[in-house]
């Protein structure tokens, strides 16, 4: 892998145009419920400008939160010893230069050297479809996005911690913390057609080829 770390906010979402992130990976499939594969090859060939969502409410909360919630799991799991540079640390990976990854936190493990990385999620339950993408699982969007980590960054796993939060129907507040440990050796299968799915996209985006639409599974 190789490593740049762009100096502003700008320069990183300059940056993001170049390649293939982590966010960007469900879409690549056809699987993110914000944006279609056909949007995403607009906004890779400069058809089409990013929606910059970095003023909605929940991102804004999510950005504020991480960094306390990083440091919570490094306090939590003595076990990694837990990394983190910058906001605009960019992994590339150097047999695919066009895939890359900005982590929230990268783990080392202790008793064996094992590198992976830490995601972090900050969601509101609001109904029982969203209860159900938690249900000993985490939702196909951020499954997607692991992949991509483990792919980019070659980790051996990633944690994936989700900051849960609801309202009960008597008005309480509520909030549940989940860890969720993702192995790389078992999704090895996973991984892989996630790479030749990437491939293909980016590939469209050099030739300028638009893709054709791909509707989400019913």
């Amino acid at each position: 892998m190789s490593v740049t770390i762009p100096q502003s906010h700008a320069e990183w979402l300059e940056s993001r145009r170049d390649g293939i992130g982590a966010s960007d990976a469900a879409a690549v499939l056809g699987m993110s419920r914000w944006k279609t594969n056909l949007q995403l090859w607009q906004e890779k060939t400069g058809r089409r400008t990013p929606e910059d969502i970095g003023d909605k409410p929940q991102v804004h909360y999510g950005k504020e939160a991480e960094q306390y919630i990083r440091g919570l799991f490094a306090l939590d799991h003595p076990e990694f010893r837990v990394t983190y540079d910058s906001p605009f640390k960019i992994i590339r990976s150097d047999e695919l230069p066009f895939l890359f990854c900005t982590p929230d936190g990268e783990l080392e493990e202790i008793r064996t050297g094992r590198r992976g990385g830490l995601e972090i999620k900050t969601t509101e339950i609001r109904n029982r479809t969203q209860w159900a993408e938690w249900n000993e699982r985490i939702p196909d969007t951020y499954y997607c996005q692991v992949l991509h980590q483990m792919l980019s960054a070659g980790w051996e796993f990633v944690v994936l911690r989700a900051q849960i939060k609801w309202t009960t129907r008597d008005g309480e507040k509520r909030l549940d913390t989940r860890d969720y440990h993702i192995e790389r050796k078992e999704v090895l299968g996973d991984i892989e057609a996630l790479r030749e799915a990437e491939i293909t996209f980016w590939r469209a985006v050099e030739e300028e080829t638009q893709p054709g639409l791909i509707l989400p599974a019913i």
